[in-house]
């Protein structure tokens, strides 16, 4: 990394609690009841919630003797799940050890993310593949929930912050070559599919049950719909490093948002996307085919500076990322406790439609929401407390606090 310039990574209204979380209640063997909030479910917003916790799960009664906790005042929601993630807290994910790379989950980790993919970025191809097998080992782990490739087959017309020497065209042998890396864990691959193999490449990630994603593309309305229907299944970062949406030449936006088989990715952090797009994006899409996430690199978490993200230089200026050759956004700092609160209280979307941008359509994508992503009985306790302003107080993963709200 660049900069060492790091700052306290507990979220707003939080800072602190992350450090003495162990001296507050634990499930444990007696378990927790956590009541009194406005709990997000699946079927909608409760006001008056009551939620069990027993060990490292969601209960469906309260265990004997549970501790309660009144939430008054509160919302409750499942914790994140970040499905397009490049490092934080200092970290990066494509380039650090496996130290550093856990230093920048427990980071997001803070800010609400209890499920995290790690994603790459551009870099010679046997890089990549040594970068799969470190971030391998932290999926089996369970560190991480498996790995996204960013690059390199992307488009050079629409490279943004990936550096244009190692961008290759997407060989679906060379495809397999990071696939194979990654041991199972590859969980998707952002491809421009108008480039010469991208289609058969597409072909291959959906055989192998690996997500491919249409992004850092050029591609022309009509090449989309053909990837669409060879099996890719999300828009990488919608309307960020593809053409713009147009009245004659509707590119790919038009085909991503209106094909009910694409999930697509939003960066709400009020750079990449005016509020506009966003509500375009929610009405055409609908609120189950959306997924917030940060794009994040190095210095969420962290100050502004100079930062590596791959081997290009980014200056961070007022929380804002951008290539010091060119000016590219690169990536951003955003964390998803940010994506959140802006998304209820500045693009006033419907607490339980954001939350689902947040956890249930991430982990639905990601093939988890069996364990992950609502709060429902036999899922793991992953849950967030938020205050009436949607600030965060508590974080809980596995039925552990990470961060305990201070309550009276």
């Amino acid at each position: 990394m660049a900069v060492d310039k790091r700052k306290d990574s507990a979220p707003s209204g939080a800072r602190g609690t992350a450090r003495s979380a162990t001296t507050h209640p634990q499930p444990g063997s007696a378990g927790l009841v956590l009541h009194g909030a406005r709990t997000v479910l699946p079927t909608g917003v409760v006001d008056n919630g009551h939620l069990a916790v027993e060990g490292t799960k969601i209960a469906a009664e309260a265990p004997p003797n549970a501790q309660l906790i009144d939430l008054t005042g509160h919302y409750l929601i499942p914790g994140f799940v970040d499905l397009h993630n490049h490092g934080g807290g200092g970290a990066s994910f494509s380039s650090g050890t496996a130290e550093q790379i856990l230093t920048g989950v427990h980071t997001h980790r803070l800010h609400g993310t209890t499920t995290l993919v790690a994603s790459t970025v551009t870099d010679d191809m046997d890089v990549l593949a040594r970068q799969a097998g470190l971030l391998s080992e932290l999926a089996e782990q369970g560190e991480i929930a498996g790995i996204h490739f960013e690059g390199p087959f992307i488009s050079p017309c629409r490279k943004g912050a990936h550096s244009e020497a190692l961008l290759r065209d997407p060989d679906p042998a060379e495809v397999r070559k990071l696939v194979d890396a990654a041991r199972g864990h590859a969980k998707m691959v952002t491809l421009a599919t108008e480039l010469p193999g991208g289609i058969e490449s597409v072909r291959l990630l959906a055989e192998h049950g690996v997500i491919a994603a249409v992004g850092h593309t050029d591609a022309t309305y009509e090449q989309t719909a053909e990837a669409i229907d060879a099996g890719a299944t999300v828009a990488t970062h919608l309307f960020n490093a593809m053409p713009a949406l147009g009245h004659r030449t509707p590119g790919p936006i038009a085909a991503l948002l209106e094909d009910e088989r694409v999930t697509v990715e939003l960066i709400n952090d009020g750079t990449h996307l005016h509020p506009a797009a966003l509500q375009l994006a929610f009405h055409h899409a609908g609120p189950d085919r959306v997924a917030f996430i940060t794009d994040a690199m190095d210095a969420a978490g962290g100050g502004d500076g100079r930062y590596l993200l791959g081997p290009l230089e980014v200056e961070v200026t007022d929380g804002v990322a951008r290539l010091v050759e060119g000016g590219s956004i690169a990536g951003s700092t955003l964390t998803l406790d940010r994506a959140l609160r802006r998304a209820v209280t500045v693009d006033g979307l419907p607490v339980e439609h954001a939350v689902a941008a947040l956890s249930a359509n991430p982990a639905r994508l990601l093939g988890l929401y069996d364990r992950v992503g609502s709060l429902e009985p036999g899922k793991d306790a992953d849950l967030l407390v938020l205050d009436a302003d949607f600030t965060l107080k508590g974080v809980m993963r596995k039925g552990t606090w990470l961060v305990a709200p201070e309550l009276p």
